[in-house]
């Protein structure tokens, strides 16, 4: 778990990327703690402001690199969204910055796929589904942004993994799930809080 303060920094650092990425700048070094070094997922999402509409959001879903390199790797790529077109320095000053660290990625193990809903938490959880070359990930705060239940998650996770919405009953089908800590700008370059998706907010 990061800190508040850690927290501050990987957005922070993130927002760094973004604006020297697309200004055809050097990232600059950052001299990030001892938890930056360890290996972690995370995601960047970009949004824009005021309007909080999804202009980005890419990441490495596995801890196989440092904090650092992810937060950097998901920054870089979430400008180039291939749902969007390319971010431009204009838009710079109206988006605000979410950065979500993952935990380790755990397959959920059921006798009867209906079992899936009840080893699942909206707010907790986060999921990734599975299937030949098909994989898809979404973070555990989207299922309350949506104002999804158990069943409509588990269906736009297959969807976003390009599979059918019931892909979820195939036996075949691996469907993990992960926590994730967020924390995200109030505003362009404000405040920095932490994210709690039981509706308080440090």
């Amino acid at each position: 778990m990061l800190s508040i303060d850690q927290g501050k920094k990987a957005v922070y650092y993130a927002r760094s990327v973004i604006e020297n990425f697309v200004r055809d700048k050097k990232i600059p070094e950052n001299n990030l703690e001892n938890v930056f070094g360890e290996k972690h997922g995370a995601f960047v999402t970009i949004n824009t402001y005021p309007d909080h509409n999804l202009r980005g959001c890419i990441g490495i879903p596995l801890p196989v690199m440092s904090l650092k390199k992810a937060i950097e790797e998901g920054a870089s790529s979430a400008t180039n969204d291939p749902r969007f077109p390319s971010l431009s320095e204009t838009e710079l000053d109206n988006i605000i910055i979410e950065v979500t660290i993952l935990g380790v990625p755990k397959e959920i193990k059921v006798d009867e796929p209906k079992e899936y809903l009840s080893n699942i938490e909206i707010g907790r959880d986060g999921l990734i589904v599975e299937k030949g070359f098909n994989k898809g990930l979404l973070l555990p705060q989207v299922p309350v942004e949506q104002k999804w239940n158990k069943e409509d998650f588990l269906s736009h996770t297959c969807i976003k993994a390009g599979l059918m919405p019931d892909a979820w009953f195939d036996r075949d089908t691996k469907i993990s799930k992960f926590s994730g800590q967020i924390f995200y700008e109030i505003k362009p370059r404000g405040e920095i809080k932490e994210k709690k998706l039981d509706g308080s907010n440090s």
